[in-house]
């Protein structure tokens, strides 16, 4: 097997002016990327890997998603593992999402000395054993070491190992491709979410949990198969470790700024919402229908996300649906008590409220080139970890039942400045003054 490593690039270019075009210029204009061909494979296995990691995931919460949102609803109705509080169910959720990200500056050293393929096999087969060893889980420590650890660092290699293949294809089109696979885990969102529904009915908890492992692990391992590098992109150095000199570049910086608040406010809606339609007075499968909503909408916002990056400019864009999605946390969440305002708010916040996954790699590559990109989104990745873990925590803790006319407010309110502030920062990116000078990671 060929060393596919995605850190792989071409050249370095100066950093243009901003006063060159209005939209923030890109590190690699003179890195030729084929635009298409296999590249469109890329895509389809790309957006898989996410629709069965992220999408199946469904921790509760992310776009991640409503899968596990459904199996989180059946351990609490049941009992299924008896003293264990929401909290702590809670924390099983963001442990799976933080150890994705931890985990991501060891998945791009292996990557580089032993290819995407070897990387999206391992956590292929470690999301499986996931799956597989929670249908005999009997008490809840049994649960967060598998759908805890050993799920999020299966999740990890598959995300973590094939994010960035498919920006090496594309040049023009790169927020949209990415759009596009960042979709994959809203449709995955959408379809497990009902499928696990339906099967935690027919067949029982063990059962599905099996089913789920056997199916991530057939499309996993086929989609990892299909990725690679395009050979005009294969010469050149390596940017094979976590390198932390890249927290010199001032942009770097803020994009991590606006990754760490991003994800925090995401968490935080996506593992909120759901309750809180109940709490307003909808009932289970109304919440379950809120939740799927809300999966479609980020299914179809990202692409479209992506097509308007390309052509208004990546900056302009991802901070503008940022700013969106906290207004409309602000304004429209507050207020919404009816199926039907909940169900629209969560269809037009879930076009804009994923929009780092989509964003953050077409992101780096501009700031800090094709080159440099792996080991710049790895450490992007890793600063996302700690968060993760925690915001679902903080969301819980965040409710005021006590109030009933709102007890989720404190929950809004966090979320809807968390995006705005994150939309500000993201935003001066575009004032920051570039080195003209090539960049050095």
């Amino acid at each position: 097997m060929s060393r596919d490593s995605f850190s792989d690039g071409s050249h370095e270019t100066a950093v243009s002016s901003p006063s060159d075009r209005p939209k923030l210029e890109s590190q690699d204009n003179s890195e030729s990327a084929p635009e298409g061909g296999y590249g469109w494979v890329c895509v389809v296995a790309s957006s898989l890997i996410s629709a069965h990691t992220w999408g199946i995931n469904s921790t509760h919460w992310t776009n991640v998603y409503q899968a596990y949102g459904v199996v989180l609803a059946h351990y609490l109705s049941n009992d299924t593992f008896p003293g264990t509080s929401a909290l702590e169910y809670a924390f099983v959720g963001g442990l799976s999402i933080g150890c994705a990200m931890l985990v991501s500056p060891i998945v791009t050293v292996i990557v580089h000395h032993y290819g995407i393929h070897v990387t999206v096999y391992t956590g292929a087969v470690l999301q499986s054993i996931s799956f597989v060893a929670s249908s005999f889980a009997k008490q809840s420590w049994q649960l967060f070491l598998s759908q805890g650890l050993c799920f999020g660092l299966g999740m990890g290699f598959c995300f973590v190992g094939s994010v960035g293949v498919v920006s090496h294809w594309f040049h023009k089109r790169r927020s949209l491709v990415n759009g596009i696979t960042a979709a994959g885990a809203g449709l995955g969102g959408l379809v497990y979410s009902l499928g696990a529904g339906s099967m935690l009915i027919h067949l029982g908890f063990a059962w599905t949990m099996r089913i789920l492992g056997i199916v991530c692990l057939v499309v996993n391992l086929i989609s990892g198969s299909l990725l690679r590098i395009p050979p005009s992109t294969k010469a050149g150095g390596h940017a094979s470790a976590l390198e932390l000199s890249a927290l010199r570049n001032i942009r770097f910086i803020l994009l991590l700024i606006w990754g760490i608040l991003s994800v925090l406010a995401y968490v935080a809606l996506l593992f909120s919402l759901s309750s809180y339609s109940v709490a307003v007075g909808l009932t289970q499968s109304q919440a379950s229908v809120v939740s799927a909503i809300l999966n479609l909408g980020q299914a179809f916002g990202r692409p479209v996300v992506g097509i308007m990056s390309d052509s208004l400019g990546r900056v302009n864009v991802a901070s503008g649906a940022t700013l969106i999605a906290g207004v409309l946390c602000l304004v429209f969440w507050t207020f919404s008590k009816t199926m039907t305002t909940v169900c629209v708010f969560a269809v037009m916040v879930g076009t804009v409220s994923g929009t780092i996954w989509a964003a953050a790699a077409p992101l780096t590559v501009e700031i800090v080139g094709l080159r440099h990109a792996s080991s710049a989104l790895s450490l992007f990745w890793l600063s996302l970890g700690p968060p993760t873990i925690v915001a679902e925590v903080i969301a819980v803790q965040l409710r005021d039942k006590a109030t009933d006319a709102f007890p989720y407010l404190r929950v809004q309110m966090w979320v809807g400045v968390l995006y705005i502030s994150s939309a500000i920062f993201l935003y001066f990116l575009k004032f920051s003054n570039p080195l003209k000078r090539k960049v050095d990671l």
